[in-house]
């Protein structure tokens, strides 16, 4: 018997069909992946599922009861929570008052802090966060601790669906474990659990079964024992998808070098990093968490200061103290976190794409909205960016449309230098390849991409070279033809080896 049914939901925003008269089933005790490209309609389901957003026409079953939540805590009363990309958490509250803000235990009218800081403990553990302090404030965690924070708050209370939607996105693979293993706990227990994911092999590890949307239609429902990855692609996107290989093979060889870094430091994280990077490559930087991956783009581009080393720009020592000074040489940095510091949300897509180059649409300091609007069309059919118009806010945008418009930004600006950290990030796999193929174009132009990822497989099929960061060093650098899954990831560890010894 199901444990949750949907039937014939349907969902229009602005014209556009969201949902399209989509059927799901959930059963008791299953974990069910549901999968497809950036816009296919996953998370309008799992909003209307968890009574965020109501839909225009279709019905709700929840353990044989009509389901029909008018909030997010209609939703939970009945036993339906859901986890969201987008952490729901304020950093300047405690770990337990996050935990529990919307059920504090109270003793005669107060707040029973003594009670809840038990219960949070209790909660805390059961993710595999024992060493963080019930007391302890949100805003002192890191990223994966604060989302393991926000599932231990859906799992403190009553729960008979549990919905995920990215929930290993900002996770090491230590917490990722944790997080799998109090999965099989939940499903043991007869939870319901509805994953949403772009990690096909996590899909493949965890879920029983599998439901693909495309351009909001349901496509399939299978049991993952009876389905391909290269099935799951092909349903996903409706077409056939070549390889990052073939996509980047294309591409030009490298020529000059185009800018070298030299005895970079900056704070505990970069310390003495030199690498080149040549016109027309694309040179992938790969580590584990903290190696200093991310923060030796950011001193490269003056986000964070560098107390000692070099940059040269087409063989010229140059001074770079701030973003600004980055981008007057020609240096565009793409950051992991698109949404809070590469983008303004509210804002249309045209005010984001020429953000970064307002000469170009303004004059005696006020903007051409006309000439505004061309410059975004432009790179909206460039880039083949799916959207309504350039006035549409950027919010409402998948995240691969999203990631499109950054690269439109720094494409107007025509940086000669490109560094992208986590470019796929919570993007599907149709967008990656569209991603892959302009990040070749743009190499083959004469740019240099400096490529951040965590994906070693995304490493290995678009870049020229991989240099590995290990505790704060660049400690290798591989050319593709001599370069393995297994080989980078020794060089990833060597660093900490050797510090432990």
């Amino acid at each position: 018997m199901p444990l949750l049914t949907a039937t014939n939901l349907t969902k229009t925003y602005s014209g556009i069909r969201a949902l399209d008269a989509v059927n799901f089933e959930l059963r008791a005790g299953e974990v069910h992946a549901l999968v497809g490209e950036n816009g296919a309609g996953k998370s309008t389901l799992c909003r209307i599922l968890c009574g965020i957003t109501p839909p225009d026409s279709g019905s709700m079953q929840l353990k044989d009861l009509a389901y029909f939540p008018g909030s997010r805590r209609d939703a939970a009363s009945a036993g339906a929570r859901m986890v969201m990309q987008e952490l729901n958490l304020l950093p300047t509250l405690t770990v337990a008052e996050n935990l529990f803000l919307d059920a504090m235990p109270r003793r005669m009218g107060v707040v029973d802090y003594r009670a809840m800081n038990r219960a949070a403990a209790d909660a805390l553990a059961g993710v595999g966060l024992h060493s963080v302090r019930p007391d302890q404030l949100l805003g002192t965690l890191g990223v994966g601790q604060c989302q393991l924070v926000e599932i231990a708050a859906a799992l403190a209370r009553r729960c008979d669906v549990l919905m995920l939607d990215e929930p290993t996105a900002a996770l090491t693979s230590a917490e990722t474990e944790i997080l799998f293993a109090r999965i099989q706990q939940l499903k043991a227990q007869g939870v319901g659990l509805i994953y949403v994911s772009h990690r096909m092999e996590e899909i493949r590890a965890i879920a029983d079964r599998i439901t693909i949307l495309r351009d909001g239609r349901h496509v399939a429902t299978r049991a993952m024992s009876e389905i391909t990855h290269e099935e799951i692609i092909r349903l996903m996107v409706g077409r056939e998808i070549g390889s990052g290989q073939e996509r980047r093979a294309q591409s030009q060889q490298r020529r000059e070098v185009l800018m070298s870094v030299r005895n970079l430091s900056a704070g505990k994280l970069v310390r003495d990093v030199n690498f080149q990077a040549h016109r027309g490559e694309i040179f992938g930087i790969a580590g584990l968490m903290g190696s200093g991956r991310t923060e030796t783009l950011r001193a490269i581009f003056g986000a964070d200061r560098a107390t000692r080393g070099e940059i040269n720009l087409r063989c010229k020592s140059v001074r770079v103290n701030s973003p600004r000074d980055a981008v007057r040489h020609g240096i565009a940095l793409l950051t992991e976190d698109r949404k809070g510091q590469g983008l303004l949300l509210p804002f249309s897509i045209a005010t984001n794409t020429t953000l970064a180059k307002l000469p170009a649409v303004s004059r005696f300091g006020w903007i051409n909205r006309a000439r505004e609007t061309q410059v975004a069309d432009t790179y909206i059919d460039k880039l083949a960016t799916r959207c309504r118009s350039g006035a549409q806010p950027v919010g409402t945008l998948s995240g691969g449309n999203q990631q499109k418009v950054v690269l439109a930004k720094w494409l107007l600006r025509d940086c000669d230098v490109l560094m992208i950290d986590e470019p796929t990030r919570g993007i599907d796999v149709g967008a990656k390849f569209e991603i892959y193929s302009l990040l070749a174009d743009l190499a083959a132009a004469g740019k240099a991409i400096i490529v951040v990822s965590s994906d070693l497989l995304e490493l290995l099929a678009i870049c020229d070279r991989i240099a590995v960061m290990s505790a704060g060093r660049l400690v290798n650098t591989f050319e593709r033809n001599q370069c393995s899954q297994e080989l980078i990831m020794q060089a990833a560890l060597s660093g900490y080896s050797t510090a432990a010894q």
